[in-house]
């Protein structure tokens, strides 16, 4: 039996299920291509990508190429091993 509070609260959103979907095929996504593919807002990325990041789940590169600032992101280990065991607890609350 699935206690739901298993569950890792810090994917609860939408926005953050995404954001580790596409981190865990992709090995750097920018914030460009990151807001594109899950069409959301800046802000929208740049507050639960700070939100991932904080809890360790996610990298942060800052940097610049030409005068341009490009902001890129990957999953950490313990973001993996965190989204796969909250994906393997959904998968038990469906029955799979």
């Amino acid at each position: 039996m699935l206690n739901i509070n298993k569950l890792n609260k810090e994917f609860e959103s939408r926005v953050r299920l995404g954001i580790m979907s596409v981190l865990m095929v992709n090995e750097w996504v920018d914030f460009t291509e990151m807001k594109n593919l899950l069409e959301i807002t800046d802000g929208n990325l740049a507050s639960h990508s700070t939100a991932l990041e904080k809890s360790k789940y996610i990298e942060v590169k800052k940097e610049f190429v030409g005068k341009k600032p490009k902001t890129s992101y990957r999953v950490t280990a313990s973001g993996k091993d965190a989204f796969r065991e909250h994906l393997s607890g959904l998968e038990k609350l469906l029955g799979k």
